[in-house]
């Protein structure tokens, strides 16, 4: 996968993971991937629900030793 940035949102609390996506997205280009590396349990229904509102796509998800990754599409 081609990743143009990575977000690293480790250690915050909701809602600071989605406002420092929503904040990252506005640096990428449409079609390109956003990586976010998040420890907010929440970040996963949270960024899921987001990326769907706002028109990107979630490509895939996965959890290693508690930080949580995302792969977003830009819209």
């Amino acid at each position: 996968m081609n990743v143009s940035k990575v977000l690293d949102a480790k250690g915050l609390a909701c809602p600071m993971p989605i406002v420092k996506t929503k904040k990252a997205i506005k640096d990428v280009e449409s079609g390109e991937v956003l990586e976010i590396h998040a420890t907010d349990q929440g970040a996963k229904s949270d960024l899921t629900a987001w990326a769907k509102s706002g028109g990107h796509e979630l490509l895939q998800h996965e959890e290693d030793n508690g930080v949580f990754k995302f792969w977003i599409q830009k819209g």
